[in-house]
């Protein structure tokens, strides 16, 4: 099997929302009772709308106990930094999309010392570096540049950019690329084909096998995610996430994985999502991907409000984004209009980690095993695993 496209190709959409759709109350309480991982069976019926959400309480005490086994009350925190917002592509859901007026933008040398000076203050050691599609305006040669420099201030470095050629990764990890987030937006070709709409992201084979490329190159980290909000379907669409992650888990067993869950904000063109993923479908959400892997990192950015965020926390969430700014030197000049996407936790990153710290977190400001990766990194790594499991920290959300 030469990529996961192999896999995808084999794996019937209709077949797997029967399945879904279908899962009986004795599958439910399989995975439930599974000593190791549930497998990809199990979490299909934990994701069922039907048997699966009768055992949401289940789900979400269970899923509390793995996390704390494994991670303890820690939460890493990072900042994106955007640094540029030109982009080649029209996508209907995002506000770089080329249709859409809005000012260009992408940073100089300069700027990006400037941004690296404000997130430096806040205390973030973790940065994740976000553009819009243009090779053209961020090149190979651009992005090497900025990881260069931004090594020099920060522990770790992510990108969240195209995707590249192997080649271009391999020289990219020896910048200091520590890890990339490469999100298929959603494995359904057909709302894939429907949302993205001219430019080279229309091909949907050769971003699916961008984590292939990733593996392959030796990166360090791999992240995934569907934006819910683009297809009908989210149970199915979380489905390929998850046997997706399997597959690259087994190829590339050295890389580590982490999930995001990502829901469509508003943006400059305003398009509605086709199904609203209510707050409860996102609690089993985050359940069962932490039932089907209990090493999983889980990730939760400022796309959802302050409240929300607090209450998901004892479900499975190791790493938060804090202070988001989506627009190029947000950080140090202040102008929204040159937004991805508006923000729904607007608080800073000094309150997120008093508020972690007030519900007994330990708020870690950087990915606690870089150190083992960069020979040029002598401080020791940030892993901490502290706090006790407290079943009464969980509360459901309705």
């Amino acid at each position: 099997m030469n990529s996961f496209l192999d896999k995808y190709e084999n794996t019937s959409w209709s077949d797997i929302s029967s399945r879904i759709e279908l899962s009986t109350r004795e599958e439910v309480e399989a995975a439930l009772n599974s000593d190791g991982r549930c497998g990809l069976q199990g979490f299909a019926a934990l994701l069922s709308p039907i048997a699966g959400i009768e055992y949401l309480e289940e789900m979400a005490q269970i899923a509390h106990k793995l996390t704390m086994q494994r991670f303890g009350k820690v939460i890493r925190l990072f900042a994106p930094m955007y640094l540029s917002n030109e982009c080649t592509n029209v996508c209907d859901y995002c506000g770089f999309s080329l249709g859409n007026k809005i000012p260009r933008k992408t940073l100089s040398i300069a700027e990006i010392l400037k941004e690296t000076a404000a997130l430096r203050s806040q205390g973030f050691e973790h940065v994740l570096l976000v553009t819009g599609e243009s090779t053209n305006k961020v090149s190979t040669d651009y992005l090497f540049e900025a990881i260069t420099l931004l090594n020099e201030y920060f522990s770790n470095v992510s990108m969240e950019v195209q995707p590249l050629d192997q080649s271009d990764y391999q020289h990219l990890i020896k910048a200091g690329l520590h890890a990339v987030l490469v999100y298929q937006e959603t494995y359904e070709r057909k709302s894939y084909a429907k949302h993205h709409i001219k430019g080279k992201k229309t091909n949907f084979n050769w971003r699916l096998e961008t984590a292939d490329r990733l593996g392959r190159a030796g990166i360090n980290k791999i992240g995934l995610g569907c934006l819910y909000g683009l297809t009908e379907d989210w149970r199915t669409d979380s489905f390929f996430a998850a046997l997706h992650l399997d597959y690259l888990e087994k190829k590339y067993w050295q890389t580590s994985f982490s999930m995001s869950f990502p829901r469509i904000r508003p943006y400059e063109g305003e398009m509605s999502p086709l199904v609203d993923l209510q707050n409860r479908d996102l609690v089993q959400l985050l359940c069962a991907f932490r039932i089907f892997n209990h090493e999983l990192e889980l990730s939760l950015s400022t796309r959802e409000g302050p409240a929300l965020r607090e209450q998901l926390l004892p479900l499975g969430i190791t790493t938060m984004s804090a202070g988001s700014k989506t627009n190029p030197g947000g950080y140090s000049v202040s102008d929204d209009s040159l937004e991805q996407f508006s923000i729904s936790d607007e608080r800073s990153p000094d309150e997120v980690a008093q508020m972690l710290s007030l519900k007994g977190y330990e708020p870690v400001w950087k990915d606690w095993d870089s150190s083992y990766h960069f020979k040029s990194k002598t401080e020791p790594s940030k892993s901490t695993f502290s706090g006790e499991s407290n079943s009464s920290d969980i509360k459901m959300v309705s």
